[in-house]
């Protein structure tokens, strides 16, 4: 089998995941917001899924190392992994140094959080390296797409600076209610490559012309810009 359908696999695989928490949280209730819940095995199951599946499929345009995508794949299925260790423990994932335990799994998501922008940011300099052979419309599409996933990692990055820094002057229950205030922004931004890239392959299916198709693209990476900037200010007016 090849790295592309096992990763495919794997994708597929986290977002049954996320729909079984969805599943468990109909049948056990409990808050949906807040550091413990089952909110947060169902949205980064199916966020890391669906993200999984997004770079599996456009790993066939980049001309980036096979490796990368096999890290990829599994450091997505470490960080699913330790946030629903959490859950079922009944425990918070993020910022949660109480324990050993806790620290120690608070330690592996951050580190693969590292891990996930490195390998990222490696798939977003092939995109904007472009190939000669792709059209102008899909190397369009393919570089503002991973220029949101760039800023879905910043904005993540600033998250995790605001969870950490408040745990270490001793604000552990602040770093739980404040150091998701970017969500918005995060969730947006973090699916961009996936619409515009699919945009790009359905008007490469129409009957238009090479430049009408990029055309599409460009006000579609528009709006979507649009839609960020909404998501940026939702989040900071929470």
């Amino acid at each position: 089998m090849s790295l592309r359908r096992v990763t495919f696999a794997v994708g597929l695989a986290l977002l049954a995941s996320g729909l079984f928490h969805l599943l468990v949280f109909a049948i056990d209730g409990g808050p949906w917001e807040g550091p413990v819940s089952w909110r947060k095995p169902t949205t980064f199951g199916l966020s890391f899924g669906l993200t999984l599946l997004t770079v599996a499929w456009l790993s066939g345009y980049l001309r980036a190392p096979r490796w990368l995508l096999a890290v990829f794949a599994a450091d997505c299925v470490v960080e699913v992994a330790g946030i629903t260790v959490q859950a079922w423990r009944g425990v918070p994932s993020h910022f949660n140094m109480e324990t050993p335990v806790n620290r120690a799994i608070a330690m592996m998501l951050a580190a693969g959080g590292f891990i996930l922008v490195v390998v990222l940011l490696a798939m977003t300099w092939y995109a904007f390296r472009g190939d000669p052979a792709q059209s102008p419309s899909m190397r369009l599409a393919l570089r503002t797409g991973f220029a949101t996933m760039v800023i879905a990692l910043a904005s993540g990055a600033v998250m995790i600076a605001r969870g950490v820094t408040l745990v270490n002057t001793g604000h552990q229950q602040s770093a739980y209610q404040l150091g998701g205030f970017l969500k918005p922004l995060h969730g947006v931004s973090l699916h961009g490559v996936l619409v515009l890239p699919a945009i790009a392959w359905l008007a490469a299916r129409m009957p238009w012309s090479e430049t009408t198709r990029v055309r599409v693209v460009a006000t579609a990476a528009a709006g979507y810009g649009l839609a960020m900037v909404v998501a940026l200010a939702i989040s900071l007016a929470r």
